[in-house]
């Protein structure tokens, strides 16, 4: 049981941005192709910010690197992710305890007995005892069984964009800053009011046979650029989440928090590369709609 738990601690915090969406949404590639995902430049003062919406599990033979995201990335001195150790940031065992594992409240005790049999169905059919679940509390079991059907159609985390430009900066020496830490990112599952872990929970048993139909409508869009067409796909799978509050926790209120530290950046200057979740890409609430609101000169490039 703790190892199929600790295989999902490098991958919270990057289903963060996609909890809404049944977490199904992780925008893997279809296949090899020549890539020319979105990329944005923010400008202020003598600040040059790029922005690019990431995709985090890949299958090995994934090419994504177009030259602007190449030279974009070149020019720049420090990479700032949603994590500084990108996905492969290993979550403590006391954080699991503290904020995933609830055993002396197992998890079947707090679902109804429809539930506890979709639950058992979900954990045959990704291959992964019924029981490993019991000591979870809902949100992780949500992670570990939303995880499994995605490695098992061959997609990586390792292999995600994320470590591969975390790899890359630390082979160029450059600074690299994360948004967030582990523990940040687990509490904002682990401080979910009951209800809505459990709704998490449901909604990814419900949606984890559909999920490769998902992807690769999401996954095409993010790969072509068409950010309109991409923004249309997350806010219809946005409507089917009931409870808005998830949605404001997880992107709204994070994009707020980014938006603001990037904006100190106009004192101190100097180009930097911002690679986050292309959810945080989409939409009125943007990053980067916020940094034009606070004055930057932004431009897709």
């Amino acid at each position: 049981m703790g190892s199929a738990v600790r295989r999902v601690s490098g991958y919270i915090g990057h289903c963060l941005r996609q909890a809404f969406l049944g977490l199904l949404t992780f925008l893997p590639f279809i296949g090899p192709a020549a890539a020319e995902p979105a990329l944005w430049v923010a400008r202020s003062g003598d600040a040059t910010i790029y922005l690019f919406g990431t995709v985090h599990l890949l299958k090995p033979d994934s090419d994504w690197r177009a030259p602007k995201i190449q030279a974009a990335f070149d020019s720049s001195s420090t990479l700032w992710l949603e994590l500084a150790e990108g996905a492969k940031g290993a979550i403590d065992d006391k954080f699991l305890w503290k904020y995933g594992k609830d055993p002396a409240h197992p998890l079947s005790g707090k679902l109804s007995q429809e539930e506890r049999q979709k639950l058992r169905e979900a954990a045959n059919l990704v291959g992964i005892p019924p029981v490993t679940f019991e000591s979870l509390r809902p949100w992780l079991a949500a992670f570990t069984l939303g995880k499994a059907p995605l490695q098992q159609a061959g997609y990586n985390a390792e292999m995600g964009v994320d470590n591969q430009l975390l790899g890359a900066a630390q082979a160029a020496q450059k600074k690299v800053v994360g948004f967030e830490t582990i523990e940040q990112q687990m509490r904002f599952f682990a401080d979910l009011p009951p209800e809505m872990e459990l709704a998490l929970l449901s909604q990814t048993i419900e949606h984890m046979k559909e999920a490769p139909a998902q992807l690769d409508q999401i996954a095409g869009a993010w790969l072509a650029g068409d950010v309109d067409k991409l923004n249309a796909l997350l806010r219809d799978e946005d409507m089917a989440v009931s409870d808005k509050r998830l949605r404001k926790i997880l992107l709204s209120d994070r994009n707020a928090a980014w938006a603001a530290r990037l904006t100190s950046l106009r004192q101190e200057g100097g180009t930097h590369f911002i690679a986050v979740g292309a959810a945080h890409l989409t939409g009125t609430d943007s990053v980067q709609n916020l940094l034009k609101a606070q004055g930057f000169i932004v431009e897709r490039i």
